[in-house]
């Protein structure tokens, strides 16, 4: 007996058919939708299939003063993956880890670890623009590993260079501002959360280093370490402290090969940046002196140790040199006087803690071929050259002129081969260029962006501009030039050989142009009693109505006026010639950097 007609079996099939596409469909949304759902901490079962990370982690970075959070990482060029660890020291309700292009809390890429009061959950998310987050529906963050350990929580997890998720940041060659925040309270939901209602930092680092392992030092190499001798840290924000190290009476010449920070344990997170000085030979006898540099009772000798032997910022590793130049300490034309320099910041201010730290050079009896040396390049520590506020993006450019180059470069050129830029909180990248007769040749680095081993050639005459940009909108006054962390520098110091006089080559805008717009900004907003020139230039800053005009004004003066240029010998005096009112180097033609397209996984450029 026929149970269906014809007409009825296709309407079946059809049905069938319908409900097969549909069933088809649920399954495709739930695998797609599937990765937005965030890892419940505790139900993490080890995986012998799971591929586990590069060990050890030989890069790591304390993120808050307290010490409280501690990032490690591990790179896979191979793979082009990130595998990064997080120590916390005391698991409460949670934290937040990120980056963002300018170390924002708003459109940050972010993993996130919470408490919903009875279970703790890991997620790859997002904030918008301002600061609510949610949680990524595309999750590239993977979680390896959570753990307890006697001195933390670990969170061991990974994620691609270059994801493709718009969302998400892309890990490149260069600073990675990494923010990072405490919850106070559990959450029942991540969309529950503000970044701007929880307590949060930010923190600098370089995650791509280089892939090649470092090189072998000579047998006959011996180490000196140039350390603070156990200094209690002021219980301020910015201290610089100065401390004179005396080298062994008639020291044979050495050359330097490499040298690492030595940091006092817990207080990585303090100690900003360190540079070790060597005094001028002129100056036969410097004075003890353990102290402030900023202190004006320090012997006036110390202002002639500036010839750098080496310098460290937070988050460097060991700086090698190659294997044919060392850097000369000791010997004929050299002093036995060294100045060493520490930047504590301590924005917590926290008192009574003692620190030793400083650097270790590695250094050998064995001469090189060639003396190497360091050269100062961007703008000299001056409140001259500032940044008003809330600007969202500003630029300062340091000068290195021709007529610098061609009075103390050697025929044949320097050899660059390493580079160190440095900025404070306000920075946001530094770039330096070769510039040949008004055409941009080369850029000698932009940010960690640079060739090793790069052939300067014979560049006397050429400029070196070096250019930093500034992003102050969440500041309600000025920033002004100067040593402190919350004031501005703009450096590149360039390793080099064969050694030249040459030891810093960096310019600031003419003060007397300055003095020109201040009279200027203070008639256009009706002042007339401007006490320009009876009070210091920050002050004079600080005074101005800052309005959309007045900075305007102020880029321009920068851009056009004259400039005065230090062009300076080792001996920290200026090579013979007249170096005020300079005008400023012109530029017809700039290198375009190349676009970028995504291929999730690795770093791409047409």
């Amino acid at each position: 007996m026929r149970i269906f007609n014809k007409t009825l079996r296709l309407q079946d099939i059809t049905i069938m058919y319908f409900t097969a596409l549909a069933a088809l469909m649920v399954i495709l949304v739930a695998s797609y939708q599937a990765p937005n759902s965030a890892i419940e901490v505790s139900s993490l079962k080890p995986n012998g299939s799971r591929p586990l990370p590069p060990l050890p982690m030989p890069f790591h970075m304390p993120l808050d003063p307290r010490g409280e959070l501690q990032l490690a990482w591990n790179i896979s060029y191979t793979n082009q993956e990130i595998y990064m660890q997080l120590r916390i020291a005391e698991l409460r309700h949670g934290v937040v880890l990120g980056m963002s292009n300018r170390g924002e809390l708003t459109n940050a890429d972010l993993v996130v670890l919470w408490n919903t009061g009875t279970q703790n959950y890991f997620g790859d998310a997002w904030s918008d623009s301002k600061g609510h987050v949610s949680l990524d529906i595309q999750q590239d963050y993977d979680l390896i590993e959570a753990t307890q350990k006697a001195d933390g929580y670990y969170l061991l997890f990974k994620r691609p260079f270059s994801t493709c998720d718009p969302r998400d940041y892309l890990i490149e060659e260069g600073t990675v501002h990494i923010i990072y925040g405490f919850l106070d309270k559990p959450l029942a939901s991540l969309e529950k959360l503000n970044l701007s209602q929880i307590h949060t930092g930010i923190q600098r680092i370089l995650m791509l280093r280089p892939d090649m392992p470092p090189p072998t030092l000579p047998p006959d190499v011996q180490t000196l370490d140039i350390v603070a001798p156990n200094v209690i840290i002021p219980n301020q924000e910015t201290t610089y402290w100065c401390f004179i190290h005396s080298l062994p009476e008639n020291m044979p010449k050495n050359h330097i090969v490499m040298y690492e920070s030595v940091i006092t344990p817990g207080n990585e997170a303090i100690v900003h940046h360190i540079e070790v000085f060597e005094c001028s030979p002129d100056v036969r006898e410097v004075p003890e002196y353990s102290g402030s540099c900023d202190d004006k009772m320090k012997p006036k000798k110390l202002n002639f140790c500036r010839h750098v032997l080496a310098a460290w910022a937070m988050g460097a590793e060991a700086f090698y040199y190659p294997p044919d130049a060392g850097l000369a300490i000791g010997g004929p034309g050299s002093s036995r006087f060294l100045r060493l320099e520490v930047h504590y910041h301590n924005p917590l201010i926290i008192s009574g803690r003692r620190d030793s730290s400083g650097i270790r050079l590695h250094y050998t009896p064995s001469l090189r071929r060639y003396d190497a040396g360091i050269m100062e390049l961007g703008l000299v520590y001056t409140p001259v050259m500032a940044i008003p506020p809330k600007q969202h993006t500003f630029y300062l450019s340091g000068y290195c002129t021709s007529k610098c180059t061609q009075t103390a470069l050697p025929p044949g050129g320097i050899y660059v081969f390493a580079s160190q830029l440095h900025t404070h909180l306000a920075g946001r990248g530094v770039r330096t260029v070769l510039v040949r007769r008004g055409k941009e040749l080369e850029v000698v680095q932009e940010d960690q962006h640079f060739s090793t081993d790069y052939q300067v050639g014979d560049c006397r005459g050429d400029v070196l501009i070096t250019k930093c940009t500034y992003n102050t909108e969440d500041r309600t006054k000025p920033t002004v030039g100067g040593f402190g962390i919350m004031e501005e520098m703009c450096v590149n110091y360039i390793h080099y050989y064969p050694r030249t006089q040459l030891e810093l080559c960096k310019s600031h805008v003419d003060q007397g142009y300055l003095q020109k717009y201040f009279n200027f900004i203070n008639r256009f907003h009706g002042n007339d009693q401007c006490v320009c020139g009876e009070v210091s230039v920050t002050e004079q800053f600080s005074q101005l109505e800052w309005d959309e005009f007045t900075g305007e004004v102020l880029d321009s003066l920068y851009n056009t006026a004259p400039i005065s240029m230090h062009c300076n010998q080792s001996t920290a005096r200026l090579f013979p010639g007249d170096w005020d009112k300079q005008p400023i180097p012109v530029v017809t033609s700039v290198i375009e950097k190349p676009p970028y397209s995504c291929k999730r996984g690795t770093l791409h450029t047409n």
